[in-house]
């Protein structure tokens, strides 16, 4: 479903605000990286670059670095391949990152489809359930045998996105309209 032009962005940016405001007051977390509006593929590509070149200047141990680009690689593709589109092609999304010592929590948001929210909260409750080598388990399946969604995924970026983290993934829908939500994941990393 595309979107009337710039018909949510009012909307979209007041979600957006709450959660850079709640990330700012985050006790001993910096804000690193804060991008709220279109994703091309050059900025992502800046973004997971920028955050790796940050993250090593800033001593953290390669291992977590190369997590957090995988991390960023596969939620900022599935921002753009699964978010909603206005008319005019446009997709509103965000990224925010902090860091504290060497943790880092990152917030990766999009208009998403109520439709799909079931399919989206099972596969997440699931994945939040599993162990690590039931992830790799369930990865190869869906690699082998997975079924491609309408838009081309099969679950396996946010799969990664699990394994690289190596925690619960969190997540929240804001209603938007009776058709859509905003569809925010909480990804923490730790070294």
């Amino acid at each position: 479903m595309k979107l009337a032009k710039n018909e949510l962005k009012p909307l979209l940016k007041v979600i957006y605000e709450k959660l850079l405001n709640d990330f700012q007051s985050n006790e001993g977390f910096e804000l690193i990286v804060s991008h709220f509006g279109e994703f091309s593929q050059d900025l992502v590509n800046s973004l997971c670059e920028g955050t790796e070149y940050s993250m090593l200047q800033n001593g953290a141990k390669r291992s977590l670095t190369k997590r957090m680009f995988s991390v960023l690689i596969e939620g900022l593709q599935n921002l753009r391949l699964h978010g909603e589109k206005e008319i005019t092609g446009r997709q509103i999304g965000h990224l925010l990152i902090t860091e504290k010592e060497t943790d880092y929590l990152v917030c990766i948001g999009n208009v998403f489809r109520n439709s799909n929210q079931r399919k989206l909260i099972d596969l997440l409750d699931s994945l939040n359930t599993m162990s690590n080598d039931q992830i790799k388990d369930h990865y190869m399946e869906v690699l082998s045998n997975g079924i491609m969604s309408d838009k081309g995924g099969a679950g396996l970026g946010l799969i990664t996105i699990k394994l690289k983290s190596q925690v619960d993934l969190a997540y929240h829908f804001e209603p938007l309209n009776d058709q859509l939500s905003y569809f925010s994941i909480y990804i923490s990393l730790k070294a």
